[in-house]
This record gives C-alpha cells, sequence and structure tokens, in this order.
C-alpha cells in the first residue's frame, strides 16, 4: 500500500503503517494469498463501528436539543452502510481496497457493504495508531459534514412511511408496492419493486429482499414527485 497517497486521501497520519493494511484487506483477499501474514478488517471494523457510533452521539448531544427519537434517526443515517459506502467513494479508498478477485469483480451492493465496512476498519485504525481524537477529527471531517444533507433532505425518514404520508397529504391516496420481476438463485436473488399511485407507476426499485426494494422504490419516487 502507498502509505503517503493513503495519508493524503485520507487526510491523516499514519504511524503504523501494518494497521491500515490490515484495515484495507477484507476476508477474501486473504483466501487467495495464504502467504498473507496479516489479518482482515473484521476486528478493526469492530472497533470502529463502536467508535464511530459514540462520535456522532457526542456531537448530536452537544449541538443539538431534540428529543432522543430525532437524534437517534439522524445518527442511523450517518452511520448506516449506505452512507458510509457514498464517504468512502468520496475519499477515494477503494483504490487501496485488498480483495479476491471475484470481489474485484462485483460492483453492486456487496461492493458497497464492503466499502462501508472499510471506512469503519479506517476508523478503528485511526482510534489505535493515534487516539480518540484523531478518530474524531476524521468521523467530523468525513461524514458529519453530511449532517446537513441529512436534515434538508430528510433522509432520516423512512422513505415507504415519508412517501405514504405525502402521497395522502397531495392526492389523497395510499401507494402500493408490485413485483415487476425477480431474478438470481435463492441466495442471491434480486427484486424489482414497482410503486404504484392508484394505477400509474411512479417509480421502481431493486434490493435483495422485497423490503428493500419497496425501499429503493419509494426513494426514487419522492424524487420523482419532488417531495423529497
Amino acid at each position: 500500500m502507498d502509505v503517503k497517497k493513503f495519508e493524503q486521501v485520507c487526510g491523516i497520519k499514519v504511524k503504523n503503517k501494518d494497521l491500515f493494511r490490515e484495515a484495507m484487506t477484507h476476508r477474501s483477499y486473504l483466501n487467495e494469498h495464504r502467504e498473507a501474514d496479516w489479518q482482515h478488517n473484521e476486528r478493526l471494523e469492530f472497533l470502529g463501528d463502536a467508535v464511530l457510533e459514540l462520535v456522532v452521539t457526542e456531537y448530536l448531544f452537544a449541538n443539538f436539543d431534540n428529543p432522543e427519537g430525532d437524534m437517534t434517526a439522524w445518527r442511523a443515517s450517518l452511520v448506516n452502510g449506505e452512507m458510509l459506502a457514498v464517504v468512502a467513494r468520496e475519499i477515494g479508498i477503494e483504490q487501496f481496497l485488498m480483495m479476491s478477485k471475484g470481489e474485484t469483480q462485483d460492483t453492486g451492493r456487496a461492493r458497497n457493504y464492503l466499502l462501508a465496512n472499510a471506512v469503519e476498519a479506517i476508523i478503528g485504525a485511526i482510534h489505535l495508531d493515534n487516539g480518540y481524537q484523531a478518530s474524531e477529527k476524521f468521523i467530523q471531517e468525513k461524514i458529519i459534514t453530511h449532517l446537513d444533507e441529512v436534515l434538508e433532505k430528510k433522509l432520516y425518514l423512512d422513505p415507504k412511511s415519508y412517501f405514504q404520508e405525502q402521497a395522502q397529504e397531495h392526492e389523497s391516496i395510499t401507494p402500493h408496492y408490485e413485483v415487476l420481476s425477480e431474478e438470481g438463485p435463492d441466495h442471491d436473488r434480486e427484486f424489482i419493486m414497482g410503486i404504484f399511485l392508484g394505477k400509474k407507476k411512479i417509480a421502481q426499485g431493486s434490493g435483495s429482499s422485497k423490503q428493500e426494494a419497496q425501499r429503493e422504490a419509494a426513494k426514487n419516487a419522492l424524487e420523482v414527485k419532488g417531495w423529497s
């Protein structure tokens, strides 16, 4: 791993490069490289997840006096896998990931999951390498900066519930969902769900479950209708 480039991309100072090599190593890479004498990133991910949640919680507690339920929803929107995958791509850490040839070919949901886990692993590595304040700085600069977007676009709301509220308010109708297609083997199923107002299809979404596809469809429908 090019440590200097990694430092530049992440905006951090690396003391123990082995920690960050581990943070960038997916389990699948070690399956193909038995000679590697370091671990995959799941332990660092475990640590980073806890540090991330604490830093975001402290920030919200210090800067807002909203009810617990509001702040819990905001925090969930900042630390979920979808947001962390966005952050990973913004930072540019994908170029440093070590994974199997099979994982390299995957550009869909599995890649987003891998990227999100890598961000948590980096946070864990920063925490061990430079302490809590350094990890806090990284989280504030790379993740908490998305809070304004979360609040402005109401990303903390469940899109299905929100679209239903808006549809009932604006058009006095309750949306419904239909399966448009489903493909793939049982262990890797993909559903395409359409969201309808009456007989009119407003949008569609895909996911590995009907519920996930419905959420994606509702999110897309909010954008189509301009209700987001």
